[in-house]
């Protein structure tokens, strides 16, 4: 595996999907997360690791920048280290929010993202974050509907979860809890 040559987010990168606007206006552009994608290919699947390092960004816990996946195509997580706190949105046929839930993991756990959802992952921890995915190898992320809307349906702070006034008719946080086997099925993956 090359663990040598990741894609790196920087902070400017998140700038119009972070909840602290204020925050970012004198913040350098350090790098946030780093991605180190195609470990390992198999049946068409695609193996990346993310490092998500512990820290703030202004107000908020560290994370990825979020996107939604098309509707053929969902994704598994494994955490490897430290704890990760997944934010998943469904959308109904037009596009609009319908559902929004977290999920916390923690070593050794899995989270499943639906095909056709969107996801952040937040590392809510003082320790860094990795994490294992697989996803269907031509998969192609679309960012779009979260930068349009400035962020995720909720934004997690050092004081708690915030709703993102961007949404309309912004559906109540609930929370699911993570898988704790390896799924016997990756049929939702392509």
């Amino acid at each position: 595996m090359n663990l040598k040559d990741p894609d790196i987010r920087y902070l400017y990168d998140l700038n119009n999907v972070l909840y602290d606007q204020e925050w970012i206006k004198d913040a350098p552009n350090d790098e946030v997360y780093y991605m180190y994608r195609g470990l390992e290919r198999k049946d068409e699947l695609r193996y990346d690791i993310t490092v998500i390092p512990a820290k703030m960004l202004g107000f908020e816990y560290n994370k990825t920048k979020g996107h939604y996946h098309p509707k053929s195509y969902g994704e598994l997580y494994i955490i490897l280290e430290g704890r990760a706190i997944s934010l998943i949105q469904i959308v109904d046929d037009k596009g609009e929010l319908e559902d929004v839930y977290a999920v916390e993991a923690e070593k050794g756990d899995y989270i499943i993202i639906p095909p056709g959802s969107g996801h952040i992952t937040i590392n809510p921890g003082k320790e860094t974050l990795k994490m294992a995915n697989w996803v269907y190898e031509n998969f192609d992320s679309i960012y779009h509907p979260i930068e349009e809307k400035k962020g995720g349906a909720y934004f997690y702070t050092k004081g708690g979860w915030i709703k993102n006034k961007n949404y309309k008719n912004l559906p109540d946080l609930r929370f699911e809890a993570p898988i704790k086997k390896f799924p016997t099925d990756l049929f939702f993956l392509k």
